[in-house]
């Protein structure tokens, strides 16, 4: 969509939002079209295709947010919905002309070819390949889903700060799950591939590859044996993903967690709070991973930011909002899922920095220990630092090597702890992508870590 054609008065419509006063006023128009398709049971079961446009205005108010959104993207309806939040601010007044310049990307990421230019056979043939693959890899699947989402969002952003902003953001997801039984045993397997990109992804990433690899983590898990319980030394694979600094890490430097008290991290900038063999980022410059972009839904820059330097906490990440509450400058983490919701605090890429220790050091290192090879899902208390993390695939690790699988295994420890026990560091990184849900909002991220060596963590298992 060319946002020229709305011929709207942006000047008008952020003067009219701040006639009564506020500190800032924002325009938000959002175009995006979106496709979802689903295999289960060998059969492709659901296939939508959509598209979605509208508008929201925001203002900042005495450190509180005014927000409205509308499906009529004109200029009577925009001055309409800018005049009735202006009611509700009231304290004041702005006679301050909007000049609005321009901002232009330092980070692209080029999309070669369009999803939304993509034929829909094209993005079923890839659906169906992936799930004939499953299906005829392993006799012990009984349930299986494969699913593929893309999404193409135009975006523009007009604020009184005088910044225009138009941008383009395209992602595309390709998961999939199986679930396999043996006797009374059911275990899964799952792998998700994607990123910030166009349809050229699938180019470079197998999805017959994906596809095996979700099986073969089943089929191992089935033969697994429990996992017996206790206190241990656990190494973090690479392959493992970023549940680990996503959840024990990153929620807890996100500012409005911060502000409101609800972080282990609050006033602790400037102190030590990991080993120096840490240094944790937020980065959503690097190209084309889940959660890089050019702008932030607020029209921030893309930047990366030092969170953790050497064990030292450097800062926390920021949109407008928090920032001008905590006076100091968004990191460009403001983010929304759509137009129907306000921004707030989400982290991007957030990655724990790769050391210089070989990964097969780290191994033989332990004598006796858990070696986690896939992390699955966790929980954290953002105010103590408190986790337990789900894993999806673990080995034991006898006499410094890599031995028998097992299953059923849990992780449960202190954020801050665990940060500051970590005691070798690989040379390696690896990625891992899903949508992290906050607030009602979900947002698409990518997770880092290298090879991780915690000398002590409470392992649950069921025996």
């Amino acid at each position: 969509m060319d946002f020229m054609d709305f011929n709207i008065d942006y000047d008008k419509v952020i003067s009219a939002a701040l006639k009564n006063g506020g500190q800032f006023g924002e325009v938000y128009i959002e175009d995006s079209t979106a496709t979802t398709l689903t295999c289960e049971n060998k059969e492709l079961e659901k296939a939508v295709s959509g598209v979605d446009s509208g508008a929201a205005i925001r203002i900042i108010h005495d450190n509180k947010t005014v927000y409205g959104y509308t499906n009529e993207i004109s200029q009577d309806s925009l001055i309409k919905l800018a005049g009735g939040l202006s009611e509700a601010v009231r304290s004041g007044s702005y006679d301050k002309d909007v000049i609005l310049n321009e901002v232009s990307p330092r980070f692209l990421n080029p999309v070669v070819k369009s999803l939304d230019g993509t034929a829909i056979s094209d993005k079923i043939a890839l659906v169906t390949l992936a799930n004939g693959v499953v299906w005829k890899a392993d006799s012990h699947i009984v349930k299986a889903k494969v699913m593929y989402k893309d999404e193409t969002k135009n975006i523009l952003i007009a604020n009184s700060n005088g910044e225009f902003v138009a941008n383009k953001k395209s992602q595309v997801v390709f998961l999939i799950q199986v679930v396999l039984k043996d006797g009374d045993v059911l275990q899964t397997g799952y792998e998700a591939v994607g990123g910030f990109c166009g349809f050229e992804f699938f180019d470079a990433v197998s999805v017959e590859e994906a596809s095996l690899k979700a099986v073969a983590r089943g089929v191992k898990m089935l033969r697994a044996k429990p996992v017996k319980a206790g206190a241990m030394p656990v190494i973090l694979s690479a392959e493992a993903g970023g549940t680990m600094v996503h959840e024990a890490v990153g929620h807890g430097l996100e500012a409005d967690l911060v502000e409101m008290g609800l972080s282990v991290y609050k006033g602790k900038v400037g102190q030590k709070i990991a080993s120096e063999l840490v240094t944790v980022v937020d980065d959503a410059t690097i190209p084309g991973k889940r959660g890089s972009f050019s702008f932030d839904d607020e029209g921030i820059l893309s930047q990366k930011t030092v969170l953790i330097e050497n064990g030292v906490l450097k800062g926390y990440m920021y949109d407008r909002l928090t920032a001008m509450k905590d006076h100091a400058a968004s990191t460009g983490n403001g983010r929304r899922e759509s137009y129907r919701m306000r921004p707030i605090v989400r982290m991007t890429n957030t990655l724990i920095m790769p050391g210089d220790t070989a990964p097969e050091d780290i191994i033989s290192s332990v004598r006796d220990g858990l070696y986690v090879m896939k992390m699955g899902g966790g929980q954290v208390n953002t105010t103590n630092g408190d986790f337990v993390f789900e894993v999806l695939e673990a080995h034991m690790i006898r006499d410094g090597g890599i031995a028998e699988p097992v299953r059923g295994v849990t992780l449960t420890g202190n954020g801050p702890a665990a940060l500051s026990n970590i005691d070798m560091v690989g040379n390696d990184l690896g990625y891992s992508i899903g949508t992290c849900g906050k607030d009602g909002q979900g947002a698409p991220v990518a997770d880092a870590q290298p090879t991780l060596r915690i000398p002590e963590l409470i392992v649950g298992g069921t025996c």
